[in-house]
């Protein structure tokens, strides 16, 4: 199952995403690092606030008539490290860590991501302001996060096949999908009338502010929307119709990219939509290999190089002109494929991994290959033919699989999220900023 990145993780790490296009440049700091806000047993310092707002204002460094006063960006950032903060407790309660060797993979990635050997990541970080090991302990703060997400969501939503005959039964899936970005003004829980009123005026204002082309979609939703999203401009990304709240799918039909939906209420509030582009998905199919295969493992008792002369001896046997079927039923500790005399069936390319896939690649229908190792042994394989095959109904029931579980997982937990904020004790000493115009 799929699970759709977190909009509160996602600025976390501007580095990984934007690096190539943006520069974040150090920013003035407090000279005393004074306390901003305490949260639970925790505290958040001027420093750590003024370095994530620092980081936004580099990301729109050509743009900033998009943000909002500092004021009101201040306590924007600020709710998104009180979660922030929230979220890394949880999970260090409940057990989750990243290791070092984890982190040393994920820090390699942003490099070959942005085209960078690790000594040029490190003289960029140190260009724009960042230490290295900030940097790391930013990362694995993502991660660890990401890591609590998955594992809530994961434990609460489950898909049917029943849900997904249902789902393609009633909507078209694999067909158009589009691009939203949305505003949310929320309202709090048990409202009362004059809240909803205020709540319902001000997205009409903030609607007519856009219309007259005063700002930007994006640069309202960064002003004025109470969403997670907001400091991303409001971006939800691609959705195939059926992912739409209903609320929205009819209107989202007659819609034009740059279009804007009138506001609508829902559960947590008042909330518009822009339709920013639209996509086609069409007849999808993949190239499918058929191989027979055999595996000698390692393992304490037949360390790496034992298991070398082993299958080479198995491979020596297979050239004399012994069926492979009788070899591997007899010496092939793949017990997927061993009772079948090593019959891997019909499967895409990497189905079995990147190392026998990139075997088959380089075979020919009916070619032995030469003895190969992977990460849990060494192998042999035998490429016997390869198909097209269309996997648009396979992927229609991916898609609507997906459609269903991320509908259920930003539900539950933008509920959980709530109910941490809700729980925890948080004192701002932030100033109030001033009334939104």
């Amino acid at each position: 199952m799929k699970i759709a990145f977190s909009p509160v993780l996602a600025s976390l790490l501007v580095l990984a995403s934007a690096l190539p296009v943006a520069t974040v440049r150090a920013q003035e700091t407090t000279p005393v690092d004074a306390i901003v806000a305490v949260v639970d047993e925790d505290v958040i310092l001027r420093s750590d606030l003024d370095r994530a707002v620092n980081t936004i204002l580099a990301q729109y460094a050509s743009q900033p008539e998009q943000l909002p006063p500092r004021e009101v960006l201040e306590r924007q950032v600020l709710d998104r490290l009180v979660l922030n903060r929230l979220q890394l407790s949880r999970a260090q309660e409940t057990g989750i860590r990243v290791g070092d060797a984890e982190l040393d993979q994920a820090v390699q990635s942003v490099a070959s991501r942005n085209r960078m050997t690790m000594d040029q990541l490190r003289e960029r970080l140190a260009t724009d302001g960042m230490g290295y090991d900030e940097f790391r302990t930013t990362l694995r703060e993502e991660m660890v996060i990401e890591r609590l997400r998955q594992r809530y969501i994961q434990a609460r939503v489950q898909v049917s096949e029943a849900e997904i005959d249902q789902l393609l039964t009633v909507r078209q899936v694999g067909g158009p999908e589009v691009r939203l970005a949305n505003i949310v003004v929320a309202v709090p829980d048990g409202a009362t009338a004059e809240q909803i009123a205020i709540a319902q005026k001000k997205i009409s204002g903030v609607r007519d502010v856009i219309i007259k082309g005063e700002l930007t979609f994006s640069a309202a939703a960064i002003r004025y929307s109470d969403a997670q999203n907001a400091l991303e401009g409001g971006d939800i990304g691609w959705r195939a119709f059926d992912a739409i709240p209903p609320a929205f799918a009819g209107t989202l039909q007659s819609m034009k990219p740059g279009d804007i939906s009138e506001p609508v209420r829902g559960p947590n509030g008042f909330q518009m939509v822009q339709l920013v582009e639209t996509r086609n998905s069409g007849q999808q199919t993949i190239t499918e290999y058929n191989a027979q295969g055999l595996m000698v493992r390692v393992s304490p008792t037949l360390p790496a190089e034992a298991a070398r002369q082993k299958v080479e001896a198995l491979h020596a046997r297979l050239v004399a002109g012994e069926k492979f079927a009788d070899v591997a039923r007899a010496s092939s500790d793949d017990t997927l494929t061993r009772a079948d005399g090593g019959d891997m069936g019909w499967f895409a390319i990497n189905a079995w991994g990147n190392a026998i896939g990139n075997q088959l690649q380089s075979l020919a229908d009916g070619q032995l290959s030469q003895p190969f190792q992977s990460e849990v042994g060494w192998h042999i394989v035998e490429r016997l033919g390869t198909r097209q095959q269309d996997v648009t109904e396979q992927n229609r029931r991916n898609q609507a699989r997906e459609i269903i579980a991320q509908r259920k997982s930003e539900e539950e937990f933008e509920r959980y999220l709530r109910q941490m904020r809700s729980e925890a004790y948080f004192d701002s000493r932030l100033a109030a900023p001033a009334a939104d115009s």
